[in-house]
């Protein structure tokens, strides 16, 4: 699952916010001129694919990542590799000759320590909301 353009720039705006944001102030902070819905209708999917986290706020919801950068951006490499059918050496070795000699050390350094020690960052627990139903029914989705 790689993201879009417009849904990492709408991802960078949640990483960066100290707390869930609405899709107003999403909208608010995105630097370039985009409609209200089309905020909305982004998160929605991000939603959807499991990336983002919904809120109940009221009558709105508020939004914030369901990983780090680094978490997503981990899985998003760990897909790529699943799709590469069973040559999986090939594309490592691929990327590990387009990197520079910093993050080839880095690599290196990962490797031979083994599973990162470091505690990874959590992220808050955020209650799961019932999706609203697509249909236009709007009794909730198991009555």
């Amino acid at each position: 699952m790689a993201l879009g353009e417009l849904e990492r720039a709408v991802m960078g705006q949640l990483w960066a916010a100290p707390g869930p944001l609405t899709v107003r102030e999403v909208h608010d902070r995105l630097e370039r001129e985009l409609a209200y819905t089309t905020v909305m209708t982004v998160l929605g999917r991000l939603a959807k694919k499991g990336v983002v986290r919904q809120e109940r706020d009221g009558k709105a919801y508020r939004y914030a990542a369901a990983s780090t950068r680094e978490q997503l951006t981990a899985s998003l490499m760990l897909d790529a590799l699943g799709d590469v059918g069973d040559d999986r050496t090939a594309a490592l070795v691929a990327f590990v000759d387009r990197v520079g000699p910093e993050e080839a050390a880095t690599l290196r350094a990962a490797l031979q320590t083994g599973p990162s020690t470091a505690p990874a960052t959590e992220m808050p627990e955020m209650p799961q909301v019932p999706q609203p139903r697509v249909d236009g029914d709007e009794r909730a989705p198991d009555s």
